[in-house]
């Protein structure tokens, strides 16, 4: 029997407060059976779609079982690219942003030196690629001594993009007293070896779905020639007119190609692979997350637990080679009880890859054919029109949540001898002002950042400009975006 509520799971106010801020209600399936075995302290292999709310489900308990006063890291999640890392980063930070905890994100193409220093301050849970995260360990950057709880997300994407030996190595590295979750949408031999030799009898936990895809999506496939693609897909987007839609492509240059066709045609999109700069990938998924744009063409690596909601159409204009990517592309819509259509497109040379999908699945995909000359007549007025409307921004799940905190400056930092104490014990002094008005502290050889929550900023900013810390009078401003 499920859960009905977070309440009931005895999590901290401070969790529960945050929760209800970023607007969860009630707990998903893998949530509810998953929540309460992490505050047991137990070692999970979970079995689990992508869309299920997952990094919930081992977010919320391990926020809830940091001790804040250690100054080392306490949880490490393995991630398969950067995009995830960086999302479950922010996942981590919101849920745990009344208690104060503070989440860091490493990966590659970013300059190593700012995550040093990052790693520096006091952290409580690092997530990140793993061959970063082996590259800190081998520095003496990451400190896994205080590590009491490992997750490795995705871990049959970790299997396919050749990660797995990477974290075997970081496992070897690990504390033995420790609580190990895996999370995968399918367990192939590989991982369950990966469960055997480094997990203490792990509960075995499988969300049950209708086969590999979810109900929610309608599935259809088109044959066509090469040749044709560029102009079947116009005609399609002409006839669906989809309010967001990703296209998957094989390669970055088949997405920088199609990417150069559509914004050439005047469509709202944007593009994004592994040959781009990792702020530039981050920033249009952001900018897509926003609805900033309709249309995004991408390779594989939006595939994998990218959480954006009411994406209605995913199209995949290259066929995938391999099965579980037809998954993983395809979970993109559909997700959060969401109604979702799942396009393919299939040459007549593709036959065997098509095939080795459909038993992938369980199903085959029905064929469709290709709108005709009226239909696409029928639909261009409308289609033009929506493609003149602005999108609509959408508020990110975060925007109710920290839009009563106010981030300040203060020009003082390490050098200065100063703690987070000596910020929390001067603040929380302020009339008006309690500890659970103050969120996140970082501090730097020469600055400080302090979060000042619940609409309290201006409070606090006013007070701190003529008030010592620890005997000296700082600069206080608040902080630049």
């Amino acid at each position: 029997m499920g859960k009905k509520s977070f309440i009931d799971y005895q999590l901290s106010n401070e969790i529960v407060n945050a929760l209800e801020q970023l607007g969860f209600k009630n707990p998903t399936e893998v949530q509810s059976k998953v929540i309460p075995l992490v505050l047991n302290k137990t070692d999970l292999v979970v079995k689990s779609q992508t869309g299920s709310g997952k990094t919930a489900s081992y977010g919320i308990p391990i926020c809830e079982l940091i001790k804040w006063e250690e100054n080392k890291p306490q949880a490490l999640i393995l991630t398969p690219t950067r995009e995830l890392a960086v999302q479950v980063k922010e996942d981590f930070t919101n849920i745990g942003r009344f208690k104060r905890i503070k989440a860091v994100a490493v990966y590659g193409k970013q300059p190593i030196a700012i995550q040093k220093t990052e790693l520096k301050q006091k952290t409580h849970v690092v997530v990140g690629t793993p061959g970063r995260v082996l590259d800190h360990i081998e520095r003496g950057t990451l400190s896994l001594e205080q590590i009491k709880y490992l997750v490795i997300d995705e871990a049959d994407e970790m299997l396919n993009m050749g990660f797995i030996d990477q974290v075997g190595a970081i496992i070897d590295e690990m504390p033995r007293n420790r609580i190990t979750m895996l999370f995968s949408a399918t367990i192939p031999d590989e991982i369950k070896n990966l469960a055997n030799q480094y997990m203490k009898a792990p509960t075995n936990i499988e969300i049950k779905a209708t086969g590999l895809t979810t109900d929610k999506i309608d599935h259809s496939l088109f044959e066509v020639e090469e040749e044709q693609k560029l102009s079947l897909l116009k005609d399609l987007m002409i006839v669906q007119n989809p309010d967001s839609c990703i296209i998957f492509c094989r390669t970055k240059d088949r997405v920088d190609s199609l990417y150069d066709h559509l914004a050439d045609l005047g469509y709202s999109c944007d593009k994004i692979h592994g040959g781009m700069e990792q702020d530039d990938r981050l920033h249009v998924m952001n900018d897509f997350k926003r609805g900033d744009f309709r249309y995004l063409v991408a390779t594989d690596v939006a595939a994998r637990g990218i959480d954006i909601d009411n994406i209605t159409h995913v199209v995949n204009y290259d066929l995938p080679l391999e099965k579980e990517s037809y998954v993983h592309r395809t979970g993109r819509t559909g997700r959060a009880g969401q109604k979702g259509k799942a396009i393919t497109f299939v040459t007549p040379f593709e036959d065997r890859f098509l095939a080795s999908i459909e038993e992938y699945i369980g199903f085959e995909i029905p064929r469709m054919t290709a709108p005709t000359k009226d239909e696409v007549e029928n639909n261009i007025a409308a289609f033009e029109t929506k493609m003149n409307v602005e999108p609509t921004i959408k508020q990110a799940k975060s925007e109710k949540l920290n839009k009563k905190i106010m981030k300040l400056y203060f020009n003082g930092g390490k050098k200065k001898k100063l703690r987070a104490v000596d910020f929390v014990g001067t603040i929380a002094k302020i009339e008006g002002v309690t500890v659970q008005d103050i969120g996140i502290i970082t501090i730097l050889d020469t600055v400080s950042y302090v979060e000042i929550l619940n609409d309290k900023g201006p409070i606090v900013l006013k007070k701190m400009k003529n008030t010592t810390i620890k005997g000296k009078l700082l600069k206080v401003h608040e902080a630049k975006k």
